[in-house]
């Protein structure tokens, strides 16, 4: 039953991490919000987001094999195996030895499997990168990331260099990395002044909701992967859950209004899921005690099981 057994991903079978080589798709968590600017409660996400998805575990299991409804794919979750590691540890009063810990999780893991992080506030974002970099054996990597925000603040005067908003600059620093191989979709709220002038200057591949909203998210979010993936020998994706609108999704630390709907975040992942260069997947500020419906860690399993299921089971 959903309800019964480990929480563990997916039902996963729990393994340590050096014991994968027989595994497709290994997930980790990092119960972490120590690099928040808002709203702390990041910290729970791995935990609420593995207990929604043991949903989809249990009706796999009992029915045999799935018909996606919105796809009309026949989906056997028996086609992949997913295991759970746990999480890597975390030092709360301590932003530097966590983000090593991340990073020794996610260079082990991409080196023998499909790496998936459950987040966890957002600056974990990038000692996983710089994990995947390192352990997939990649020369250079793309980044595409969905989220409201565009994590590119150099230094903060309050947080410093090392925060969730600035993850995206610290990965765009690393060896391997242009902001011309990183694509963001669903931008909007606020940014820096001339934002739209430092794109333009670095090469960076800006999708805001204003091009979701006239173009449609499955054009968008097609260029947006084409655009992280021309060049580079992979591509890593991060979904922040404050992409998606908080009336839909509100439980995350810092909501945004006129995000993506349920459908358009579904749609996003169903076509990055598809894309041969993706080579591993987050999902990241989960805050499940802004929800008391429970909403948003169970988007935030669909989004994933989504993901999957056009990766590795269709």
């Amino acid at each position: 039953m959903a309800y019964a057994g480990l929480d563990t991903f997916l039902k996963g079978e729990p393994r340590a991490v050096d014991d994968l080589d027989d595994v497709d798709v290994a997930v980790f968590g990092v119960p972490y919000d120590g690099a928040v600017s808002n709203r702390p409660g990041a910290r729970y996400g791995p935990g609420a987001i593995r207990e929604a998805s043991a949903w989809w575990a249990y009706l796999s299991e009992y029915k045999g094999a799935l018909t996606n409804m919105r796809t009309g794919d026949q989906v056997d979750f028996d086609e992949f195996s997913v295991a759970d590691v746990g999480d890597a540890p975390v030092f709360p009063m301590d932003h530097e030895t966590t983000a090593e810990s991340v990073t020794a999780h996610a260079a082990t893991l991409a080196a023998r499997a499909f790496p998936v992080m459950l987040g966890g506030d957002h600056y974990c974002t990038f000692p996983a990168f710089r994990g995947f970099l390192e352990g997939s054996g990649h020369d250079s990597v793309g980044f595409v990331q969905i989220d409201a925000h565009t994590d590119t603040v150099s230094e903060s005067p309050v947080f410093g260099t090392d925060f969730h908003g600035s993850s995206t600059a610290r990965i765009a620093e690393l060896p391997g990395v242009e902001y011309d191989s990183v694509s963001q979709v669903g931008i909007r709220g606020y940014e820096s002044p001339d934002f739209f002038e430092f794109a333009d200057e670095t090469g960076l591949n800006l999708f805001t909701m204003n091009d979701v909203d006239e173009r449609g998210i499955g054009p968008v979010v097609a260029d947006a992967v084409e655009a992280a993936a021309e060049g580079t020998d992979a591509v890593y994706v991060t979904f922040d859950v404050d992409a998606v609108d908080p009336s839909v999704a509100p439980g995350t630390g810092t909501p945004c209004p006129g995000g993506l709907t349920s459908g358009q975040a579904l749609e996003t992942m169903e076509v990055l899921g598809a894309h041969d260069a993706v080579g591993a997947v987050d999902l990241m500020e989960v805050a499940p005690r802004y929800d008391a419906t429970e909403g948003t860690e169970r988007l935030a399993a669909y989004l994933l099981v989504t993901f999957l299921e056009r990766k590795f089971a269709r």
